[in-house]
């Protein structure tokens, strides 16, 4: 309390942060939340499977692109590795075999809210398309400079 006015300032100025951190959450969730409302794997805009089809041949492409991305992770992901430290080496074989963990845990997630349904085969592959297709270009982001140094550019 300031004791010339009487005034409880500290209060006052806590209550106001406290009022931009509940602002700043709200606003990042419905950033985040417009993002993520599109975000549904087989929907998205860069999906590799977006002609009309059946389930079965959606899910048919999907476990197509999925096979297709995970080659050129495996690609992308070796291709590092020529450029790296042992140490270096290490750290991204820890980070690959979490993001494992991860992608499959996402992806099952994903698909266990159509268990039952017709559509959780392909909502898995897609997911598993997506997850692993951008984990490529999340590797690219990271490690290409690195590559280039080394006359070994990624593709």
């Amino acid at each position: 309390m300031d004791l010339a006015s009487g005034f409880p300032y500290h209060e006052v100025m806590q209550s106001q942060r406290t009022g931009y951190l509940h602002a700043l959450f709200l606003a990042t969730c419905l950033l985040l939340g417009s993002h993520y409302a599109n975000a549904q794997h087989m929907n998205a805009p860069d999906s590799p499977c977006q002609a009309p089809a059946s389930n079965a041949e959606i899910t048919a492409c999907f476990i197509s692109a999925s096979k297709k991305a995970d080659e050129q992770l495996n690609k992308t992901y070796a291709r590092i590795g020529e450029v790296l430290s042992a140490d270096e080496k290490k750290d991204l074989q820890e980070a690959e075999r979490l993001w494992l963990k991860f992608r499959d845990a996402n992806c099952l997630a994903e698909r266990n809210l159509y268990a039952g349904g017709s559509a959780a085969p392909m909502v898995y592959a897609a997911c598993m398309e997506a997850d692993t297709r951008q984990r490529t270009n999340d590797l690219k982001s990271m490690y290409g400079w690195r590559s280039e140094k080394f006359g070994k550019p990624l593709d």
